[in-house]
């Protein structure tokens, strides 16, 4: 509890710079290249480009995919948008404090607090991933309703997740490129184990399978946007699934503490 109170307190103290910073990152990301800030709407509009053409017009997997009146590219949109910021984080925010060493070598800056701006940077493109999403749904004739209200507690969800994934990842990256290799051979890997092409809920696997991809965050995510633009579920009409999240959140956050409290002392002599 210490050590929580501790990275809380640095968050507070530092709140500005983190803003400030996570404008920088952004910019630091899209500078040098032609296209610039377009790139952070290109890359996510080809891959939903190439899935929904494979899937839909090539395989015909998308039939009956959708739910009720949404064509599959509006099914698949929903749930791959989030899919953007966790792919990222779990690379760039495993990689956060390599990355700006500088900050703690050179500036004595706070170790917790890295993981996070850089967390806020990816959040900013992610909404304004949402946005071009909502305005998508509009040009399909489907007007957002009040279910989007609760795109922001689901946003939060993902948000703490990552940030303290990204805490503990950086931690063990420094301490070993191993890992980090570790982490970029997995994330493919989670991509198709996750609920981001499929519904877990309707899958004709055993019950006990269902419950252990349910644990998964990424697909709590996936399906949790689904509900807001697709289902038309709230958040507490699935309370075990919330549960199953809640748990892995914990569990999460006590390996980022852990992981904080057994080796920020070394970080700076490491990097």
């Amino acid at each position: 509890m210490r050590t929580f109170l501790k990275i809380i307190r640095q968050h507070i103290i530092w709140r500005h710079q983190l803003l400030k910073l996570a404008k920088a990152d952004i910019i630091k990301t899209y500078s040098g290249a032609a296209l610039g800030w377009a790139w952070a709407i290109i890359k996510p509009a080809v891959t939903i480009f190439v899935f929904w053409f494979a899937f839909d017009i090539g395989l015909h997997l998308g039939e009956g995919a959708g739910y009720n009146e949404y064509p599959f590219i509006l099914w698949f949109m929903a749930g791959m948008m989030p899919w953007f910021f966790m792919e990222e984080m779990f690379i760039q925010g495993a990689n956060s404090l390599r990355v700006y060493n500088y900050l703690v070598t050179k500036m004595r800056f706070p170790i917790a607090t890295i993981p996070t701006f850089v967390a806020l940077s990816k959040l900013l493109v992610h909404l304004a991933l949402m946005g071009i999403t909502v305005l998508f749904f509009l040009c399909y004739g489907f007007a957002p309703d009040r279910y989007l209200l609760q795109l922001p507690i689901y946003m939060a969800c993902m948000l703490l997740f990552f940030i303290s994934w990204a805490q503990f990842a950086s931690l063990l990256t420094c301490m070993s490129k191993d890992f980090f290799n570790l982490v970029g051979a997995m994330v493919q890997a989670l991509f198709w184990l996750s609920g981001i092409l499929y519904n877990v809920h309707t899958m004709n696997v055993p019950d006990w399978l269902k419950v252990i991809l349910l644990f998964n965050p990424i697909t709590f995510i996936a399906n949790g946007y689904r509900n807001i633009f697709i289902y038309k579920v709230w958040i507490w009409e699935e309370p075990a699934v919330f549960g199953y999240f809640l748990i892995m959140l914990v569990l999460m956050t006590g390996f980022a503490l852990w992981a904080y409290r057994k080796l920020y002392r070394e970080i700076p002599d490491v990097l």
